[in-house]
């Protein structure tokens, strides 16, 4: 069989879906991905297509396919497992001239859903035959290849500054988008808490700037940061700032969005794991729980609470019933702890310290609120390090 390769336009375009079972809710995303006005018709829906339908994303026929559901379609998907009623979508797409894509049966098909990957703006499809698997396994080869291909640094990504955040230590735990564009960055600007394996994986060329070595002090040094941003994406380079945890989380991200807008340089954020949240769940504490906890609040400990510059309001904290997680806050966790219990915090109010959470240097305490800072100290733990203050500790054990 000779196939014919086509991408279809589909924004705007009415295209129909019969069924609303688990292959339905699989095919949904990329059709609204692709701006296609989407109706389905199926006496039920699974929970996932019944939320686009309450966020207006898709219309819902209720009930079983008639042909007259076709009317005015481009293109029809099939996603029940009853051959019958497959087949009767088959006949009134042929009468209609829509081409139909059918889950139960690809040979009785007038088109094939292929197995796709996406690099930016380029999409590659395979199809093999039929065999699915196939086509997969060459999708998944030919999607690692564009991942680790210099061409593919278009001239339009040259120029401007992606801001990663590189999650909280393990190289596995950055975004898949993260490492995408990690791997066509020209210039790489590092903190010192970006997973060293990330860095070793750079091809030989790549510039790396450490700002963790920048001889100046922490103002001067962000400003030095910001003015090699800056810098290297007008000279029209892929920079690539790469930041631990989340970019926006204690990450100073924000001044480097300025100081680039401020120059004109574009910036696209890529979001990554805070540690925030992942150092307590790898440590088993859920930071919120059924029952126990319905809020977390995480604040900046790196500078005591009697502090001028503190902006935290240790009181009000005090008085919350949920999760506390503190970043930052190691070297004050006595003055901390102290506060929180003058404030009115139990003094038996479980808390548990997570040292370089994801790592294989992880380390993990648990004491209480009124403990904690000298077990903590007695144990030799450093930073960075997550304090976790709340009735969520012990609940996973």
């Amino acid at each position: 069989m000779n196939l014919y390769p086509l991408a279809l336009r589909l924004e705007g375009r009415p295209v129909l879906v019969v069924g609303g079972g688990a292959v339905a809710t699989r095919r949904m995303p990329a059709l609204l991905a692709s701006g296609a006005r989407v109706q389905i018709v199926s006496p039920v829906l699974t929970p996932a297509l019944q939320a686009y339908v309450d966020a207006g994303r898709l219309t819902w026929r209720e009930g079983r396919f008639e042909p007259s559901d076709l009317d005015g379609a481009w293109l029809v998907q099939v996603a029940v497992d009853d051959p019958a009623a497959a087949a009767q979508v088959s006949v009134a797409a042929e009468e209609r001239r829509v081409f139909c894509v059918r889950a139960d049966d690809r040979d009785a098909a007038t088109a094939w859903t292929p197995a796709v990957t996406r690099q930016g703006q380029i999409t590659v499809a395979v199809t093999d035959g039929g065999d699915r698997r196939n086509a997969m396994a060459l999708r998944d080869l030919i999607a690692a290849a564009l991942e680790n291909n210099e061409l593919l640094s278009h001239r339009a990504e040259r120029g401007q500054v992606f801001l990663v955040g590189s999650g909280p230590g393990d190289p596995e735990l950055i975004t898949v988008k993260g490492r995408r564009l990690l791997n066509r960055a020209e210039v790489v600007v590092a903190d010192r808490l970006v997973p060293g394996m990330l860095l070793d994986e750079l091809r030989p060329d790549v510039e790396l700037v450490d700002a963790a070595k920048i001889p100046y002090g922490p103002s001067a040094a962000q400003e030095e940061i910001n003015r090699i941003l800056v810098e290297r994406a007008q000279a029209g380079k892929f920079v690539v700032r790469l930041k631990g945890g989340d970019p926006f989380v204690f990450g100073r991200g924000g001044e480097e969005v300025l100081a680039c807008a401020k120059a004109g340089v574009p910036v696209t954020v890529v979001p990554g794991v805070t540690s925030s949240i992942a150092a307590p769940a790898l440590a088993g504490i859920p930071v919120t729980h059924r029952g126990v906890a319905h809020e977390f609040t995480v604040v900046s400990g790196h500078v005591p609470p009697e502090s001028e510059q503190s902006l935290v309001d240790w009181a009000a904290l005090a008085r919350l019933r949920g999760t506390l997680v503190i970043m930052m806050g190691l070297k004050n966790l006595p003055k901390i702890a102290e506060r929180l219990l003058a404030e009115g915090r139990a003094a038996d109010t479980p808390a548990a310290v997570v040292q370089e959470g994801s790592t294989s240097s992880q380390r993990v305490l648990r004491s209480t609120l009124g403990e904690v800072a000298k077990a903590t100290a007695a144990a030799g733990l450093r930073p960075p390090a997550v304090v976790v203050i709340g009735d969520v500790v012990p609940v996973l054990g």
